[in-house]
């Protein structure tokens, strides 16, 4: 407002006005519980598919918009948890072949690939990559039902939760995660 002596005066809002701002719905609270008990989670799951951080923190906001609008529209909520990570394993799925899509039109960069372990002593350091290369090999060469149960199992999901998000039986998970174990203890000669 533009008084006389031509000062501007701002109005801000009072109280009141604050405390009128609209009220968290039991959807949106749920929701938000969810989110802060399973982002980091979902997240570590994301980026096992080999996508960006970035990548991983875009499916993670569409799972939980997902979880919202399966609530709002009142449908099922039972294994809420199996649910969410079958959300997750689907669109980071669909972002790395969006992605091996995009890489195919472009050039890799050769460095991304390259980490730093800060371990103090070099010999160690060796010791420490070789046999995470060998594993990692191991992992790789895994059939990808296998290899998402291991990742499944990693993030705590029970073998049925498991079942239910990769659509195969309990046996199946069962007799995946024995063998793929079974693999890494050989490879690792422990």
């Amino acid at each position: 407002m533009l008084t006389k002596d031509s000062t501007i005066e701002l109005a801000l809002p009072s109280t009141t006005d604050v405390l009128r701002l609209p009220r968290p719905s039991e959807i949106e609270l749920e929701v938000m519980s969810y989110f802060e008990q399973y982002r980091d989670p979902i997240l570590r799951y994301s980026i096992s598919f080999g996508i960006s951080v970035h990548d991983a923190e875009e499916v993670a906001q569409e799972v939980f918009l997902a979880l919202f609008r399966h609530l709002q529209l009142g449908r099922s909520q039972k294994n809420l948890r199996g649910w969410i990570y079958r959300v997750a394993h689907n669109l980071a799925l669909k972002q790395r072949y969006a992605n091996q899509q995009f890489h195919a039109r472009t050039e890799p960069d050769e460095n991304m690939e390259q980490q730093h372990d800060p371990s103090p002593n070099p010999e160690e350091q060796l010791s420490f990559a070789q046999r995470r290369r060998r594993l990692l090999t191991v992992v790789h060469v895994l059939p990808e039902t296998d290899q998402n149960c291991l990742r499944l199992r990693a993030e705590g999901l029970r073998y049925r939760e498991i079942a239910a998000v990769l659509g195969i039986s309990l046996g199946s998970v069962s007799i995946s995660l024995t063998r793929s174990i079974e693999r890494l203890i050989r490879s690792d000669g422990r």
